[in-house]
């Protein structure tokens, strides 16, 4: 009976989790502003940490909400605030149809392929995965995977310099 309990409550909590993921990923998608945007990715990046918090992996869901939320949200705000800042008070243009096909069709691609590698491969979908200690993860990207985890903060550091720069050089045209 409490495996039951449990297995209701582990559902009732995916489902509020991909209702919040979603329903941030729709706001973000849909609101014309750009700060309203962001907030909607950040709401979408909570839900995402509380399916990590699902899985028991309380160290994804933290470093979910430190690198996602505390540090790309916060780069692409400030990004934001600096080129956009004139641009508040305008209207966006409203999407056209072929727009929103393209849209519709971008979605589709990838689900269709993850459908795709799943039929063809149902038993891996289905496999525990093997579960790695916290220093073996530190010591692998550290050793092993340090370049891969140096182009990542290398790419943010790019990213908010263009945005310092698009901003610098507006303010010199006016």
């Amino acid at each position: 009976m409490e495996a039951l309990i449990m297995d209701i409550l582990a559902k009732a909590a995916f489902a509020v989790y991909t209702v919040i993921v979603l329903g941030g990923a729709v706001f973000a998608v849909s609101s014309k502003s750009l700060v309203r945007a962001l907030v909607g990715l950040v709401v979408s990046f909570f839900g995402v940490a509380g399916m990590y918090l699902l899985l028991n992996t309380p160290f994804l869901a933290f470093m979910q909400l430190l690198i996602y939320v505390g540090a790309v949200c916060v780069l692409v705000f400030f990004a934001v605030m600096l080129t956009r800042a004139d641009t508040e008070g305008e209207e966006a243009a409203a999407p056209s149809g072929r727009r929103r096909l393209y849209a519709l069709l971008a979605g589709l691609f990838p689900a269709a392929g993850l459908a795709a590698v799943l039929l063809k491969h149902p038993e891996a979908a289905k496999a525990v995965p093997v579960e790695v200690a916290l220093p073996a993860l530190g010591n692998g990207l550290l050793t092993q995977y340090s370049l891969g985890f140096e182009l990542i903060s290398l790419v943010l550091l790019v990213a908010m310099a263009g945005a310092v720069v698009l901003a610098w050089e507006r303010k010199e045209k006016r």
